[in-house]
């Protein structure tokens, strides 16, 4: 990802101000300095100051492919010399309105005897001044554009929030260039999950890579004794294996996990979703039914799976994981008035690397509305804030982000082989279950660690998406 970086000025000041435009350049650098602290690929050319300029620097910034563009205003501009630089790039600009003090010096201000120098130290300070011509033209020509207005300098709050936009700005450029494998087909009734896979490449980008079962299976017969010997080992240190778990359903599980890794290396996989029913293929079904302890691994190291080949909240867990909080498959469990929580979690996959303590991994005699039988994970969220989002398909079509805070509390759960964890949120559980169904989710969700909200719907800014915050 590369991020554009420009500052602007009016070459007319030059001449009349000695010294201004060499001190609004340091500015410019000193922008450039602390937006490499938030990613390294800065393409910045420079303080724009006349049309030519401004035309040269667009042609940079778009054959440069950048995603996002910072345009840091120095002083008063002409629209003129701005617009040029942007337009042609057709990616969201972020203005950066800010003043390189707290505020001017008025004391000293005041008792400069040279009016022109007077002039030239408040066009120094004067960064608000074109702002509303700046976006009065790009509403009018259509350049998407937002703004932060703060100080250069010791305004952790302006730069935090520059910070997120970076941290968005990143997520984009994943979602746009993740490659999401659909293994399968759909839960058969389950009309909820139904997708558009269009909406999704015209939302997100990216690429869908639709996997037959018989691929898993057929890689599961490469798989040599030795690599499901190492897997099995990998599972004794990453999970905390119960002990009535039958040795043959994990060795099944540790040989589907290695083909897991196979299949994913070969399509280049970020992300995937799965579900197969089976029609009595046994190399099949037991591909399908050994496939929870793989997928979590795959989850818990960038490659978010889910389950009941529910593809919107494939994306709602990659943007979660691209954002570094987690992002584990969940639905509601049941409610708990006596403590005012929402028991949320899911069978199949978890997100083990957000886990409260070590993931539990528990056979099954039957997996609960699916084919087969075997092993499965059983953890909960770690205890703290949390994030729930999920892609919502709209009425008349599109996608959305619906988005809450919570937190994960402490208490019992369902000790039955499956991922759930007990929810508190600010507006009471029985409020907050009336609130988020009615905007019509599918019943899955993602859920990650942190109180991420503000950057999430600055993502939904930068893909043009709805977002709506429920608490």
């Amino acid at each position: 990802m590369k991020i554009g970086l420009f500052g602007i000025g009016l070459d007319t000041y030059w001449p009349q101000f000695v010294g201004l435009k060499e001190r609004l350049e340091g500015y410019l650098k000193q922008v450039e300095k602390n937006l490499s602290e938030h990613h390294p690929h800065i393409v910045n050319v420079g303080l724009v100051d006349t049309p030519d300029k401004a035309f040269e620097a667009g042609k940079k910034f778009k054959t440069e492919d950048v995603d996002l563009i910072f345009l840091y205003v120095t002083t008063y501009a002409l629209s003129s010399t701005v617009l040029p630089v942007v337009q042609r790039a057709k990616v969201p600009v972020i203005i950066l309105n800010l003043a390189p003090e707290a505020s001017i010096d008025y004391q000293s201000f005041n008792a400069m005897t040279d009016r022109t120098q007077m002039t030239g130290e408040w066009l120094a300070h004067c960064s608000a001044c074109p702002v509303p011509e700046i976006a009065n033209v790009f509403n009018r020509v259509g350049v998407t554009f937002h703004q932060i207005t703060g100080m250069l300098h010791k305004d952790p709050e302006c730069w935090n929030e520059i910070g997120e936009w970076v941290q968005a700005a990143k997520v984009a450029h994943t979602m746009a260039y993740n490659r999401l494998g659909c293994m399968g087909h759909y839960y058969s009734g389950m009309l909820d999950i139904y997708s558009d896979l269009t909406q999704h490449y015209a939302h997100f980008g990216g690429h869908i890579e639709l996997l037959e079962v018989e691929e898993l299976a057929e890689l599961r017969k490469e798989v040599s004794k030795q690599e499901m010997a190492e897997r099995l080992q990998l599972f004794y240190e990453t999970f905390d294996i119960q002990s009535d778990c039958p040795i043959e359903d994990l060795e099944s599980a540790a040989k589907t996990s290695v083909a897991l890794d196979r299949l994913v290396a070969k399509h280049k996989l970020g992300s995937m979703a799965y579900y197969y029913k089976g029609t009595g293929n046994p190399e099949n079904e037991e591909a399908i039914a050994s496939m929870i302890l793989g997928n979590s691994l795959l989850t818990a190291n960038g490659v978010p799976v889910a389950g009941e080949y529910e593809i919107k909240n494939a994306q709602a867990m990659k943007i979660m994981d691209s954002f570094g909080a987690g992002g584990s498959f969940t639905e509601y469990y049941a409610m708990d008035f006596t403590h005012d929580v929402v028991l949320m979690g899911h069978d199949g996959p978890g997100h083990i690397a957000i886990a409260e303590g070590k993931t539990k991994v528990r056979p099954l005699k039957v997996y609960h509305g699916k084919v087969g039988k075997g092993v499965s994970v059983e953890m909960s969220v770690k205890n703290g804030p949390v994030t729930l989002l999920s892609v919502v398909e709209k009425r008349g079509g599109g996608l959305m982000l619906l988005v809450a805070e919570g937190k994960s509390v402490a208490g019992p759960i369902l000790e039955i082989g499956n991922t759930n964890s007990r929810y508190q949120f600010p507006i009471g559980a029985r409020k907050f279950v009336n609130d988020w169904n009615s905007h019509g989710p599918a019943h899955h969700c993602a859920i990650g660690v942190g109180h991420i909200g503000s950057k999430i719907r600055k993502l939904g800014a930068l893909l043009a998406m709805d977002v709506v915050k429920v608490c």
